[in-house]
């Protein structure tokens, strides 16, 4: 797999929550930490995604926002 993200973080999907038009499927990283990402159903059998299947969050943004309290 090639890829021109930079971040790329490897784990297994723990759930898929099906929608009416998009899919909120989440990843656990090792260590237990989760991305949670919103893709299309039709994305979702496109990747053969189930829940137990490893998985990549590839994440590629020109801009990372961060707050605090």
């Amino acid at each position: 797999m090639k890829y021109s993200a930079r971040n790329a973080l490897k784990g297994k999907v723990k759930a898929i929550e099906i929608g009416q038009v998009a899919a909120e499927v989440v990843i656990e990283l090792p260590g237990g930490a989760q991305v949670v990402s919103m893709i299309t159903k039709e994305s979702v059998d496109n990747l053969g995604l189930k829940v137990g299947k490893e998985a990549y969050a590839i994440i590629k943004a020109s801009n990372v926002i961060l707050g605090v309290d």
